[in-house]
């Protein structure tokens, strides 16, 4: 599997996916460091985050950016990766192999989740970590409510950034349903306004068992993706 894996990020020039991940780090750094201490969201009235209810927090707008960011990222991927290669062709090279489908399919999403993860929690480990230098120096505009010296803290980044990965592969099976690739990225800037979004007072983005149903239906449509693999014409 790894060899399947190795070898889908060099067919998919891999490097211009990492050079994109860190301008992506590097942008969404700059732009937390503004939001926490240069009042960028401040209300000019009264000088306070115009953010919504829950929001007053810093671990939200964090969470709420890196999410959108890299679960569109990740969708990108998938589409490149897995639809334009059956759009291309290319697949039937691939198909060709005398490997199972449905084992070229899983190292092909396996690919995919396993960069986007890294790269998720590295970029989270980035901007928690400018924004408590930043506080040593300058006043935040948000409360600091986390602690990077507690285990729970690693655990529940890990467990957030598994989650919003995985939520990519409900976008795939889209795509690979409606044999688009745009399908894909349409899907996942839904998936961002269901899970994200704030109806007045109301949003799923806190609610405790929300990830865990979401996740559960993540790995089933994964699991339908790599299952109708050997009965899947190519586009």
């Amino acid at each position: 599997m790894w060899k399947l894996i190795k070898l889908e990020y060099r067919k998919n020039n891999i490097k211009k996916y990492l050079w994109g991940a860190v301008a992506a780090a590097v942008l969404l750094g700059i732009f937390m460091f503004a939001l926490a201490f240069l009042g960028i969201a401040n209300d000019p009235d009264t000088g306070v985050p115009d953010a919504a209810p829950g929001n007053e927090v810093i671990s939200a707008s964090v969470e709420l950016f890196t999410s959108m960011v890299f679960l569109v990222f990740t969708s990108v991927m998938l589409s490149t990766f897995i639809v334009s290669a059956y759009k291309n062709k290319t697949m039937n090279l691939m198909f060709s192999y005398p490997i199972k489908r449905q084992k070229i399919i899983a190292s092909q999403m396996a690919a995919v989740w396993i960069f986007n993860f890294t790269a998720l929690v590295l970029t989270k480990l980035l901007l928690y970590s400018t924004i408590l230098i930043g506080s040593r120096f300058m006043a935040s505009s948000f409360i600091l409510d986390y602690h990077m010296g507690s285990l729970g803290f690693y655990i529940q980044l890990l467990l957030k950034s598994a989650v919003i990965v995985s939520m990519s592969f409900i976008a795939l099976f889209t795509g690979l349903a409606m044999k688009s690739s745009k399908a894909v990225i349409v899907t996942s800037f839904l998936l961002i306004f269901l899970t994200q979004a704030n109806v007045g007072d109301f949003t799923l983005a806190d609610n405790a068992v929300f990830p865990v149903i979401l996740t559960l239906i993540s790995l089933l449509f994964a699991f339908l993706s790599v299952c109708g693999a050997e009965k899947k014409d190519l586009i």
